[in-house]
């Protein structure tokens, strides 16, 4: 019987093995992936990291590998318009904390990130078996039992599942969700511009969703595109001619001519939160746990976050002793983690439903707020820390201590 089985190759799996592993050599992890072996090679995609969460790939010794494909974000750009507005007046500008010792987030790509973490995987001898499937689980006083859907079983003291927000483990485990779709789809993709973006990322509330641009090495910047999802569709469907005009109406001009250098997607929106994080020998983290708007561009970091908490919790309790898989000692992942999960999902339907409107009554409100906080320096201080900065509270992984 292994000591943790992890179920999902993302992000947030790959680290949570890594985490314990690193912290607790001799426990034995293994970690099942559904994509088959290399899948994670096409992804085009780039994220956005947290000073905290890459603190914590740092004390993991793995941002070393993925800094020099890292792009820091210095500043940060908030416009609140309409598409077809001439000009776009600027209400709300963040910079970098000068008190911190890193930006407050860095652009990585996801190749570059994945890559990392399997290898340091491997180097740690966690076993990860991909173009693996499970089909449920069941769990009793001593153990937890996967089934595959080859007809194969593993058994293990933990099983966590990070298998996204779709989550079937989730769903086995009988555990219940808020849900609510947006009507809204994501659109991301990449593109080329003539000049330098000086590490700055915008952000533009137009009526459809906002639309922000995140700044990549080079002069590259990652795109996450919020539409109405039929219209998000039929732009992801049109010819690259349509597609790239609709680009530029969004985009504007100040960084030259663009060009799109990645491949076009859609993801629907949506919120998702599950009741529960926890059962008998059983955990959520990541997207199986939360599925939030990425208009605060946390759902990666809030995921970290579940992993410096659970690998924490995990490690702490195998060193007093105790059974690493109990309700008792998962109760406190839970309670770490619940609340902090709540607010930002509340806080992202929030901010979406108040932006992504045209009422001209609201518009001028929150245009009014934007610049208050503009002007307020240690309210933008204290922003800027919660996007990116640890609290004191925070699992030690986030504060860049080891555990």
């Amino acid at each position: 019987m292994i000591d943790l089985l992890v179920a999902g190759g993302g992000y947030v799996g790959l680290s949570l093995a890594v985490a314990v592993k690193t912290a607790a050599p001799h426990l034995s992890v293994t970690l099942i992936d559904g994509a088959p072996d290399g899948a994670w090679r096409g992804d085009e995609r780039a994220s956005a990291i947290a000073a905290a969460a890459s603190s914590m790939l740092d004390v993991l010794r793995i941002w070393q590998t993925i800094a020099p494909e890292a792009e820091p974000i210095r500043r940060m750009v908030i416009t609140d318009s309409k598409t077809a507005d001439p000009v776009r007046p600027v209400f709300l500008t963040f910079e970098g904390d000068p008190d911190a010792d890193r930006p407050f987030a860095h652009m990585v790509p996801n190749v570059a990130l994945v890559g990392a973490l399997r290898d340091k995987a491997a180097s740690l001898g966690i076993d990860i078996r991909p173009s693996t499937t499970a089909s449920g689980f069941t769990a009793d006083e001593h153990a937890v039992r996967l089934k595959l859907a080859d007809g194969g079983e593993i058994e293990a003291r933990l099983l966590v599942a990070c298998d996204g927000v779709r989550s079937k483990l989730r769903d086995a485990a009988g555990i219940k969700t808020v849900n609510f779709d947006y009507g809204q789809s994501g659109i991301v993709t990449t593109v080329e511009h003539e000049r330098p973006h000086d590490g700055t990322a915008e952000e533009h509330f137009l009526p459809a969703g906002p639309f922000a641009t995140l700044p990549l090495r080079g002069n590259r910047s990652s795109l996450v595109w919020t539409e109405r999802t039929e219209d998000a569709n039929r732009l992801i469907d049109s010819d690259d001619l349509v597609f790239e005009a609709e680009l530029e109406r969004r985009f504007g001009y100040k960084l030259g001519a663009l060009k799109v250098v990645g491949g076009r997607r859609a993801f629907p929106l949506g919120l998702t939160l599950a009741r529960a994080f926890v059962a008998n020998r059983f955990a959520l983290a990541g997207d199986s746990a939360h599925g939030i708007h990425p208009i605060s561009g946390q759902g990666l970091n809030l995921g970290f976050k579940d992993v410096a908490a659970l690998a924490e919790t995990i490690v702490d309790a195998d060193r007093l002793g105790l059974d690493i898989g109990s309700l008792a000692v998962l109760e406190r992942y839970q309670t770490w983690r619940r609340f902090d999960t709540v607010r930002m999902g509340v806080t992202t339907d929030v901010l979406n439903r108040l932006f992504s409107n045209d009422i001209m009554p609201v518009r001028m409100l929150r245009d009014l707020g934007l610049g208050i906080v503009d002007r307020l320096t240690p309210l933008k201080s204290f922003f800027i820390r919660q996007a990116g900065a640890a609290a004191s509270s925070d699992p030690k992984l986030l504060t860049g201590k080891a555990i």
